[in-house]
């Protein structure tokens, strides 16, 4: 590993002379102001999240009626939109609960419950935010699984010539 530059403030650099060692220097000179930590959802948990919204999603279509049989892209589109909700409520958790390079540095013995208790709320309230967005708007998927429906219907009408 080598040892950052000494000396050098984030506008002294000079690009050309070892330009990726200047940058990097500028860029930890620029960590108290400009370097955030940010949770990130990973693993079983991120599975578990995306299970979730895909059970959530079934759950509201056959609500509606609408089943996989009928419909065969609905299998694709249920994955597709668990994975955007769960983004969703990732990205969101990630905002909330971002931290600058000192508060991280100051954090005390025991904030570990005080957060978990932050994130608990920041999750739920995510959580709930995307399932009223989708159900806001499955009607709109409805009338296109009806508008579908009735293509099919007018093909089935239409004789082979």
């Amino acid at each position: 590993m080598t040892d950052p530059p000494r000396n050098k403030s984030p506008s002294s650099f000079n690009l050309r002379s070892h330009p990726h060692q200047d940058l990097t220097t500028a860029l930890i000179a620029r960590a108290e102001h400009d370097l955030i930590f940010t949770p990130r959802i990973m693993g079983e948990s991120l599975y578990m999240l995306q299970r979730y919204f895909q059970d959530f999603i079934k759950e509201q279509l056959e609500a509606r009626s609408v089943t996989f049989g009928d419909h065969p892209l609905l299998l694709p589109f249920m994955e597709t939109h668990a994975r955007e909700l769960a983004e969703f409520v990732v990205a969101g958790v990630g905002l909330n609960h971002s931290i600058r390079l000192p508060d991280l540095e100051k954090l005390g013995p025991d904030p570990e419950r005080i957060r978990r208790l932050d994130l608990w709320d920041s999750f739920s309230a995510h959580i709930k935010n995307a399932e009223d967005h989708f159900v806001s708007g499955v009607g709109g998927l409805q009338q296109i699984l009806d508008s579908i429906e009735d293509m099919k219907s007018l093909r089935k009408d239409v004789p082979n010539t």
